[in-house]
């Protein structure tokens, strides 16, 4: 299994739209609501311009995204990390981690948010990634927990 990542330009959108939207699905059945899901082409369009993404190529198939932003000097905030179910599992969200903290290689911090409901996003990101929990927040309806992790 080869993984590589290229930018996202906004024609990608609409193969974005399909990514979020299958890998956010259980978490809209789950709270009702979620922020990754019912993206449209439009929505991504727009997101890909505020923000940087890369999608994750599985032996040259679309599997996945990851997005980072610089939130103030060397401090990063991914705004989301996500893989397609059939290819959760396989390593490949440890390697997109892996693969931001090559990419902006002047980092001291990166934070992320994900539901305080999920333990298997936060079994992944503090097992696997070595992220630590440092606070909860409230995004509508959902209870999230914030991570972060240090150089």
């Amino acid at each position: 299994m080869k993984i590589a990542y290229r930018h996202a330009a906004v024609e990608d959108a609409a193969i974005l739209a399909d990514i979020y939207n299958a890998a956010f699905y259980r978490d809209y059945l789950k709270f009702g609501e979620c922020p990754g899901y019912g993206k449209t082409k439009e929505m991504m369009e727009q997101s890909i311009r505020r923000c940087p993404k890369f999608i994750i190529l599985c032996d040259g198939k679309a599997v996945g995204c990851i997005s980072c932003r610089e939130q103030a000097p060397q401090v990063y905030e991914i705004g989301c990390l996500c893989v397609i179910p059939a290819w959760q599992g396989k390593g490949i969200g440890t390697q997109a981690i892996r693969f931001v903290k090559e990419q902006y290689k002047g980092w001291k911090c990166f934070t992320l948010v994900t539901p305080a409901d999920n333990p298997e996003n936060i079994r992944f990101y503090t097992e696997k990634c070595g992220f630590r929990i440092v606070s909860e927040e409230m995004d509508g309806n959902v209870r999230l927990v914030r991570f972060v992790l240090y150089r």
